[in-house]
């Protein structure tokens, strides 16, 4: 069944991530295009998409909306391990494993396709470019997680803040969702206080030196980057553990 506009236009955030890490070939794209499509779910913001401890036997891809890994201590105390973005998947090859090892939640309304494990590895099995893409992007995860990990055993709080909210607008650019020097920011301070591992007070405090500094302005859930350069000079920020633009 031939793909719509509409439809196209709620898979492109996916096929342009991936093309950012490998050159999908016109099949596989297509491909890509209908699995997504057969496997459309929605959920509200504040859901659980999968818990620590559950087994995992499918893909989920992010159309829309705002989604973060976490884990949560005996006492209740949360820490934000990443934020899951339009166009990437929550763990692409995660069923190899028994269960999850951390959970996956929505912080806004979120739009996403849910491809089981037959039919995923079908489809990257047909496809090589489209295989290693989703290769790249679970390599890229591991970064991620490494540059989150120096961020909160080295950088200090003012460092940590401009680096996260690099970060973001560096990932969020290949997907299209940057609107000149702005986007998006649909998190509350907590969820930035759980994901930078500062108390809401100094994360609060943080983002007014940012202001001050004339480097960002956050208003109205927008952020607002004044000079990118400055603001990466400030987080000690090279953008090159994210592999944008590697195309092959």
């Amino acid at each position: 069944m031939p793909v719509s506009t509409l439809d196209r236009s709620v898979t492109e955030p996916i096929i342009r991530r991936l093309n950012a890490l490998r050159t999908l070939s016109a099949q596989a794209s297509a491909s890509l295009e209908h699995a997504v499509l057969e496997g459309m779910q929605r959920a509200g913001s504040g859901e659980d998409l999968i818990s620590e401890g559950d087994p995992v036997d499918s893909v989920r891809i992010v159309l829309s909306g705002w989604l973060c890994r976490y884990k949560t201590l005996e006492d209740g105390r949360r820490q934000i391990v990443n934020f899951i973005f339009p166009g990437e998947t929550c763990d692409a090859h995660a069923f190899l494993l028994a269960v999850m090892d951390h959970s996956i939640a929505t912080l806004t309304p979120v739009v996403y396709s849910e491809i089981k494990r037959a039919r995923f590895e079908t489809l990257v099995a047909s496809d090589r470019s489209l295989a290693e893409a989703f290769w790249c992007e679970t390599l890229v995860n591991s970064a991620i997680q490494r540059e989150w990990a120096i961020n909160l055993g080295r950088r200090v709080a003012l460092e940590r803040v401009a680096h996260l909210f690099c970060e973001i607008f560096e990932r969020l650019r290949p997907v299209g969702m940057i609107d000149g020097n702005s986007c998006i920011m649909p998190v509350t301070q907590m969820d930035l206080a759980d994901a930078t591992g500062l108390s809401v007070v100094h994360l609060n405090r943080t983002v007014q030196e940012l202001r001050a500094a004339g480097l960002i302005v956050l208003r109205e859930r927008t952020l607002t980057i004044n000079d990118l350069d400055a603001l990466k000079d400030a987080a000690l920020f090279s953008p090159s553990y994210l592999q944008l633009y590697r195309r092959k």
